[in-house]
């Protein structure tokens, strides 16, 4: 019997789960959760005939990273282009409508940090969106960056009935920290070389940590550069773990029971 959780659709055998999310450019990730153990895929549609696009080398021992390891592959899937027999094109998009009214803002019901969007479209339909905590900070900075610079400048040229001239100061050689949990792990293979082999990432992407040699002593070596590119919204910690060290990225803000 197949049910839905959380948008997979999910198959017990016994002990053993299998979700499986089939998506609009004809990608269909797969999860499976052995009891004590996870691996994690994606293919191309039709099972057996098409390509494998990714499978996990390692097994996750953790549900945990199992779902980390899930999400990671369902964003990195949803970017791809339609892989459909003949259309070379991204997949159409589902939804495009103009809101009715207010935007409902509530927390998830998932249990993790995420918030629940709920909006209706003039024509009738009513859509819910679910975003983790990373992603509903994003659109919030998204938003406040557009009043800031467009929208700021729209009212202004409205009310004044004309554009003025405005010096813009050169900004071009200024550099700012990273942003979202993906800005960080661009920022370590572009400065630092550490690759996604070595990142593993909270659920909520609350934190980056980075496992295996040479990438920590790499950049423990130049903790003092890694803390400076990664200011104000990130800063490193390294933590000792048995016969192990790793260097952890974390969110300025946020609390963290070793802290």
């Amino acid at each position: 019997m197949t049910t839905v959780v959380k948008g997979w659709e999910l198959v017990r055998d016994g002990h053993v789960e299998h979700y499986r999310k089939r998506m609009a450019n004809n990608v269909t990730v797969l999860a499976t959760w052995h009891g004590d153990r996870g691996t994690v895929e994606a293919h191309v549609e039709p099972p057996g005939i098409g390509r494998t696009l990714t499978r996990s080398r390692t097994e996750f021992r953790d549900r945990e990273s199992f779902w980390t390891a899930a999400r990671c592959v369902v964003d990195l899937a949803a970017n791809l282009p339609s892989l459909g027999a003949g259309r070379e094109s991204p997949a159409d998009p589902v939804l495009f409508g103009e809101v009715a009214g207010h935007v409902e803002a509530e927390p998830g019901s998932g249990g993790a940090p995420e918030a629940e969007l709920t909006f209706t479209l003039v024509e009738g339909r009513r859509v819910t969106l679910i975003l983790s905590d990373e992603q509903a900070f994003d659109l919030c900075s998204r938003i406040t960056g557009l009043d800031s610079h467009v929208w700021s400048e729209q009212r202004e040229e409205r009310d004044l009935g004309e554009t003025a001239d405005v010096e813009v100061p050169d900004v071009g050689e200024v550099e700012s920290g990273p942003d979202t949990g993906h800005d960080v792990v661009v920022l370590l293979e572009a400065r630092f070389g550490v690759t996604a082999d070595h990142l593993m990432a909270h659920v909520d992407w609350s934190a980056v940590i980075v496992v295996g040699e040479p990438a920590v002593s790499s950049l423990v070596e130049r903790g003092e550069e890694l803390r400076a590119a990664l200011e104000p919204r990130w800063y490193p910690v390294a933590v000792d773990r048995p016969g192990e060290r790793w260097v952890v990225l974390r969110r300025t803000g946020l609390f963290y029971g070793d802290d």
